[in-house]
């Protein structure tokens, strides 16, 4: 065995112990679905061995000519046969329904730990895994756990169970008979040890590959004004298509690696009942039923379609268990993930203002990366300021006020507020200190004010539309006869961008932040509602440290300090006056934006 082999088989336990928290409430079910299964496969193979002494009886009792015993014995055997079919019956039943309890309930539990392990992620764990194969993992890979676990519990007890009660029973008819059953076990074991040797590297590709299906359906969606108005709906569909093709393949050379199960277990279970045919014929012709009777062999018959089946139900589970391995490997991924943010031992729970420093921070997004987004930043703002962020695209401009909240950690350096490290808070008690706004917004399917209550989720409508005032977005909404109650759409494709980012401004206002950061936030409104905006910040949140990164000069003039970023560093500070005096790169802006550049030439 290689070492990558040893390091897998030596991680299956504790993958196993991983997911098995999640079956929580539901160990009870889990528990009783096998010890019912067991009893169910016991009362089946005792049946046709009692058939074997009943025929017995009969055949004695026949050749002495005695019927008032005969229907005594039938009767009372009888009566045996009906009561342990009604017990089979009704442990079926009820471990049907326990199995069916249980593997939903284990499936719903995974989802849930899979979806709150999420949420706990920064930003960077996020990065690690694609969203598209999030997706996979919370869908497909725990549909696939799910009908593994409802197999392992139900029938993979069932299936065992029979193949060792039936061996046993036929040993206890005939040992000698038995034996020919052995024969064909090793043949059946090296096959499936083959086929699945070769078949689980191929479930392990496909659900990459279904990753990326999933992926390219995700940015078409996301993406579908941008692909009819370039006319790229053919270009897609064959991305799609051959995406979908790479999982056919996959997975058609995995199933015709599984299909062998079939013809392999079909060869030797009927080798194994010719043979006790022509054996069993035999011993019965020639020791004139006195080493084996008639009604043993029917016996041998019942017992080696019992078989039969178990070995057929067995390979189905081999199937589901070989592909939800490789879901289990990806699911335990995503539990095992911790956050490479979390909140430190006995931590601040209160940030007292919202002053902030950056000492010589250096920041970037992945240890692997050659270039650092953020380089020797040091910067100094005392709480209630207005602070402008201006700079070219990729200047990291959005990089560096997501250290504040701790989306991401600084790689050097140190990043305070309120006084303190960030890394020394409760991160819930930081992130509700700071609220931002961001250039591409997201409304979620709900009303308005149920995306308002994200701000504060016991405000009263009053001091929702008051935010709603401020943030220049009471007009629109009081327009719509539902007001308040107006339905948004998934991702608020029913509102126009630039209402939609007037409705995640009085979100955010509402949370009442010690730090608010808009990241481009008023790109899509007009001049006016942009500085009728800012005149509510003032009015409304005189304390409240204000970072506003935009675009337009307009935007960010009557701010207290304007910070000019470039290629990831502060190159200027200053106010309105003193960058329009001094600095090159911010007279270039403004005088293009106010289109008096030509004039001053």
């Amino acid at each position: 065995m290689t070492k990558t082999e040893k390091n897998k088989s030596t991680s299956f336990i504790p993958m196993i112990k991983t997911m098995s928290k999640s079956i929580r409430e539901y160990k009870r079910p889990s528990i009783l679905t096998p010890l019912l299964v067991a009893i169910e496969v016991v009362i089946e193979c005792l049946i046709p061995y009692i058939m074997t002494l009943l025929l017995d009886e009969i055949k004695t009792i026949a050749e002495d000519g005695n019927t008032e015993i005969l229907i005594e014995q039938i009767l009372k055997f009888g009566g045996v046969l009906l009561l342990l079919a009604l017990i089979s019956l009704l442990c079926g039943v009820y471990a049907g329904k326990l199995c069916a309890t249980a593997s939903s309930g284990f499936a719903k539990n995974l989802r849930r730990d899979i979806f709150g392990k999420v949420q706990g992620f920064s930003f960077s764990n996020i990065d690690k895994f694609s969203t598209s194969s999030l997706v996979t993992r919370l869908t497909t890979d725990v549909t696939n756990v799910e009908m593994s676990y409802m197999m392992i519990i139900r029938t993979a007890v069932r299936s065992p169970f029979m193949l060792v009660f039936s061996l046993v029973m036929s040993f206890t008819i005939n040992a000698k008979m038995a034996l020919i059953f052995l024969c064909t076990t090793p043949v059946l074991a090296v096959g499936l040890v083959l086929i699945m040797r070769k078949a689980i590297p191929f479930f392990n590709r496909i659900f990459h590959k279904y990753d990326a299906m999933n992926e390219s359906v995700q940015e078409n969606i996301h993406g579908m004004r941008v692909v009819k108005s370039y006319v790229r709906e053919d270009y897609e569909k064959n991305k799609f298509f051959k995406a979908s093709d790479n999982v056919k393949n996959d997975f058609t050379k995995a199933e015709k690696l599984i299909a062998l199960n079939g013809p392999l277990m079909s060869f030797s279970i009927y080798t194994g009942i010719i043979l006790i045919f022509i054996v069993g014929s035999s011993l019965i012709i020639n020791s004139n039923e006195q080493v084996l009777k008639l009604a043993e062999l029917q016996s041998f018959m019942t017992y080696s379609f019992q078989m039969l089946m178990s070995l057929m139900m067995l390979s189905m589970i081999m199937v589901t268990i070989i592909m939800s391995v490789a879901s289990a490997k990806r699911i335990t991924e995503v539990l095992n993930e911790e956050s490479s943010i979390t909140s430190p031992k006995n931590p601040k729970t209160i940030v007292e203002n919202g002053s902030i420093e950056f000492r010589n921070v250096s920041f970037k997004y992945s240890t692997k990366a050659e270039k650092y987004a953020l380089s020797d930043i040091n910067l100094k703002i005392k709480s209630g300021e207005t602070i402008g962020i201006i700079g070219s695209t990729g200047s990291s401009k959005t990089s560096l006020v997501q250290l504040i909240p701790r989306l991401y950690d600084v790689n050097q350096g140190q990043v305070l507020v309120g006084g303190f490290n960030v890394r020394e808070y409760d991160l819930d008690a930081l992130r509700n200190s700071v609220a931002m706004v961001l250039q591409k917004n997201v409304l979620f399917s709900g009303t308005i004010r149920e995306n308002m209550l994200w701000g504060d989720e016991n405000a009263p409508d009053e001091e929702i539309m008051y935010a709603c005032r401020l943030a220049q977005a009471e007009e629109f909404i009081l327009a719509n006869p539902d007001g308040l109650d107006r339905h948004i759409e998934q991702g608020g494709v029913n509102v126009s961008g630039g209402q939609k980012q007037r409705l995640c401004i009085a979100r955010a206002l509402l949370k009442k932040p010690k730090i608010l950061i808009l990241d481009d936030s008023t790109s899509a409104v007009d001049t006016k509602t942009d500085a009728l905006i800012r005149k509510g910040f003032r009015e409304y949140l005189p304390e409240t440290t204000k970072i506003i990164i935009a675009q337009r000069i307009a935007s960010v003039e009557d701010a207290d300090k304007i910070i000019i970023m470039e290629n990831g560093k502060i190159v200027d500070i200053g106010t309105h006056e003193q960058l329009l005096k001094n600095n090159s790169i911010y007279q270039e802006s403004y005088y293009s934006q106010n289109k008096v550049g030509e004039v001053n030439g």
